[in-house]
């Protein structure tokens, strides 16, 4: 489901409707709104890798353990002006309007990394591999991706292709006669000379068409991006030459033998909890998965038993309904760890970083904010989330000091779900 929507019951699969855009009439951004920095112990670099050119290739931003750099900056939150077209597409209201309500509101926000920071860590880093919710992008999840890079981790957040993002873009080369007419400016600052931009927005669903062929068809092919993008990191890791299709500042040979892919973990919002499921299923070096308010519709049931590896479902309060968790619950086994807990106070957007860029009543009001401080339910969230990954991926830190978040013993968290699941549905 989306990043952006709010949970509105749907006959097929509950999918919400998008009605973002709107909260942006009224809201004042004052100074307190932003993304919450990184509390690890690293500061935190980000970089953009496009790897072959064509809509086949691998699209994913990169956070890691950065050296301290006074020249670095924090890039963007949203990258370019596209997205901004793609999210008014996606919410069904008009580009015109949505790009001045998103300029203000969203505009002049950074993401609490720092652009193309040299790579810096004292051991290789356990890796992993972030899907993103429908009509989001590879920027949506910042405060997740940063706290994990802060901690250690190398986080691939891949950009889906598969027409559930609201927006994104690859490129095909020109033809001679476009290489002699004259050049627009460039959009992004990183788009390479020789090739010409393709945008790719999200697909809604046609009329009278069926919802859960088009759902299980996209959830396959995320699947196959996120193994892709794990692929692509294997490759940079080994030192094989590699070509990064966009312009960039960061040195991406330093990243040789800098991950340890042994300790490898997919993750998810949404339709990305769903995704980080399916690649469960599909890939075996990934060695558990968490997902964050997972949509399961667009799942094969017959994918759960063949699914080995350790899940950890962190749910909101407010979205869950029956029919999804039982089928969260049809992944329960007596031999591999499936754990859940739900956050109290929480609503399906107190994942994506949205919650944190708008003022509490008209967050409210639009379901972008619950009624726990957005800061704590994702700092609840990111610390159960380490301590998972460390007992999961075998990684000597002090995140086990979270062991307990993982039984749901907080005041603020509850242990399973709050949703009541007839035994005869599951």
């Amino acid at each position: 489901m989306s990043a952006l929507s709010i949970s509105k019951g749907f006959s097929t699969g509950r999918r919400p409707s998008r009605t973002l855009g709107v909260c942006a009439m009224g809201n004042n951004c004052s100074n307190h709104l932003g993304i919450p920095p990184a509390k690890g112990p690293h500061p935190v670099g980000c970089t953009d890798f496009m790897l072959d050119h064509t809509v086949q290739g691998s699209f994913f931003r990169l956070y890691y353990p950065c050296q301290q750099s006074d020249r670095a900056e924090k890039p963007d939150w949203v990258p370019c002006q596209e997205y901004f077209n793609g999210l008014a597409d996606f919410m069904k209201i008009n580009r015109a309007i949505s790009e001045r309500i998103f300029n203000y509101l969203f505009g002049s926000y950074k993401i609490p990394a720092y652009m193309d920071a040299p790579f810096k860590a004292q051991e290789k880093c356990p890796v992993v591999i972030f899907s993103h919710g429908l009509g989001a992008f590879r920027t949506l999840y910042s405060a997740i991706c940063a706290e994990l890079a802060s901690q250690g981790f190398i986080v691939a957040s891949v950009e889906h292709r598969d027409e559930s993002s609201s927006a994104t873009y690859y490129f095909r080369e020109m033809t001679e006669e476009e290489k002699s007419k004259p050049r627009l400016p460039k959009s992004c600052a990183s788009d390479p000379d020789h090739l010409l931009k393709l945008w790719m927005y999200y697909r809604a669903l046609k009329h009278g068409e069926s919802e859960f062929p088009l759902r299980n068809k996209q959830v396959k092919q995320r699947a196959d991006e996120c193994i892709l993008a794990l692929e692509r990191l294997e490759e940079i890791n080994l030192g094989r030459p590699l070509q990064n299709v966009l312009t960039t500042q960061f040195d991406w040979t330093t990243l040789e033998n800098s991950m340890d892919l042994c300790r490898l973990a997919v993750m998810g919002h949404s339709f990305g909890g769903a995704t980080a499921i399916e690649a469960l299923c599909k890939e075996v070096k990934f060695k558990c998965g968490i997902a964050l308010d997972s949509w399961m519709f667009p799942l094969d049931e017959e994918i759960f038993p063949r699914v080995k590896q350790p899940i950890f479902f962190i749910n909101s309060e407010r979205f869950q309904w029956a029919g999804n968790i039982s089928r969260m619950k049809k992944l329960d086994s007596a031999l591999i760890q499936r754990k859940m807990i739900t956050i109290r106070g929480t609503v399906h957007q107190s994942f994506p970083d949205f919650t944190f860029l708008t003022g509490n009543w008209i967050g409210k009001l639009m379901k972008l904010k619950g009624e726990i401080d957005p800061e704590l339910a994702i700092d609840l969230c990111n610390k159960a989330s380490l301590a998972f990954l460390q007992r999961h991926l075998g990684i000597e830190k002090n995140f086990n000091q979270w062991d307990p978040l993982i039984n749901g013993e907080d005041e603020n968290l509850i242990q399973g779900t709050n949703v009541t699941v007839l035994q005869s549905s599951i």
